[in-house]
């Protein structure tokens, strides 16, 4: 039954938004309650729990999310992104300009979690698409693909190095296994991927104050070595504590970089260099940079809200314990671990909607299979981490996320984000057997 009120309140969602055209928070909200009750929730603990996990979400995501919007809308506003856009056009041509945004994203993505990589990324996306006219989801599905999929198998992501503690296996050798199977996995979820669609279904109205686009004469524009430095500042922040945690865990300098890597903090210091590199040096008044940083976070206010409600109802299914449910199911199977792993990681991921709950409530089932088959932990922690990647849907705050900055309808986000994940996700055990078939 546990499963049966999930896809209830899925099918509820579904129509409150796509048939009654009702907000999405406010859709939210009432699944996550009516399901919280129909999972044996009282109504005031449910209540509890949607309260939680709203400011779960949005405590993990406000900072990121608001100061990320500042940064892009500096970067857009005074001809930060438009700089760059016109260097990797003119470097890579036209042509290629997709490959260019792709290893961006890639680069990025070995250090940014998700949400900061697509706060960061998203306006140069939208200025790439602009400038070389092309539709804004030909840039900008690859460049998530490649984020989301970096996420998923690279250390140090917080799910890939949670899983690789439970299985004991070594870091620097998941994170070059989990770098071989991304390059594909990214490949064929984003630009092979978005060849089966039809220009006309890639375009998108971006969000009303989210990027207007501005063209500036070349006198006008920063040099594109401060433009990427702006950009990168959070990327060389967050590598740094990566760095340390992994080269050095157990030096005085460890807490330092902690500080300095928080994605909070990082893109903090992001948006005070931006003030000055891309506004005060260029000749610009504080009031005109302080209008666009105002702007910016007006414009991502229900962007927050429906995060929140995503994250309200991942935390209903939490704490009804689902995932012991569907623990329950799989115990005592004779499957090959690897798939083993993948499986219950993309059940728990499509019920539960948490990547990361659902790939260390895996690795906690799938562990002890590690020396009684032995197999590569290094390769179970990939496995693990594809199926955590697998169908996000309604019920993962990604979602949502790809979602309101594309400004898309629930029918398109699944077709182009759960499809691309699901891709990447089943390209990611072929890889994870094909390596342990090499290895075993």
């Amino acid at each position: 039954m546990p499963i049966v009120y999930i896809c209830i309140g899925v099918a509820l969602l579904l129509l409150l938004m796509v048939v009654f055209k009702l907000n999405a928070f406010i859709s939210l909200v009432i699944v996550s309650l009516l399901v919280g009750v129909m999972e044996g929730m009282g109504p005031t603990e449910a209540m509890e729990s949607i309260t939680t996990g709203l400011g779960s979400t949005l405590g993990h995501l406000v900072l990121v999310i608001c100061f990320g919007g500042m940064l892009g809308k500096l970067m857009a506003d005074f001809g930060g992104a438009q700089r760059i856009a016109t260097t990797l056009i003119n470097s890579f041509g036209k042509k290629r300009v997709q490959l260019a945004a792709v290893l961006t994203a890639g680069i990025v993505g070995i250090a940014l979690f998700f949400e900061t990589g697509v706060v960061v990324l998203i306006p140069l996306v939208f200025t790439i698409a602009a400038q070389a006219g092309v539709p804004i989801l030909y840039i900008g599905m690859p460049v998530i693909s490649a984020l989301i999929t970096m996420h998923g198998f690279v250390p140090p992501h917080p799910g890939p190095t949670a899983v690789a503690a439970v299985y004991d296996a070594n870091i620097g050798r998941t994170l070059l296994y989990g770098v071989l199977i991304a390059i594909p996995a990214i490949y064929l979820s984003g630009p092979l991927y978005v060849k089966t669609f039809k220009k006309a279904d890639l375009e998108v109205q971006i969000p009303k104050g989210l990027f207007t686009p501005k063209h500036f004469k070349e006198s006008e524009l920063p040099s594109f070595g401060i433009s990427v430095f702006t950009a990168l500042i959070p990327v060389i922040l967050i590598a740094f504590q990566a760095i340390v945690e992994i080269a050095m865990p157990n030096s005085s300098l460890l807490p330092v970089a902690q500080f300095l890597g928080d994605p909070g903090f990082a893109l903090l210091v992001a948006v005070i260099v931006a003030i000055f590199t891309f506004g005060l040096n260029r000749g610009r008044k504080m009031p005109e940079i302080m209008n666009s940083i105002s702007e910016s976070v007006s414009s991502i206010a229900m962007i927050l809200l429906v995060i929140a409600g995503g994250g309200a109802f991942k935390q209903v299914l939490i704490d009804t314990h689902v995932d012991q449910y569907v623990a329950n199911l799989m115990e005592g199977s004779t499957m090959s671990p690897l798939i083993l792993a993948w499986l219950i990681a993309a059940i728990l991921r499509v019920v539960l909607g948490s990547a990361t709950v659902a790939g260390l409530t895996a690795a906690g089932i799938a562990a002890p299979l590690v020396g009684a088959a032995h197999v590569s932990p290094e390769l179970m922690v990939l496995a693990t981490g594809a199926g955590s990647m697998t169908f996000s849907h309604v019920n993962d705050a990604g979602f949502w996320i790809y979602k309101e900055y594309f400004n898309l309808s629930i029918g398109k986000t699944i077709r182009t984000w759960s499809v691309m994940v699901t891709i990447a996700s089943l390209v990611g055990l072929a890889g994870v057997l094909i390596i342990n078939f090499f290895i075993s």
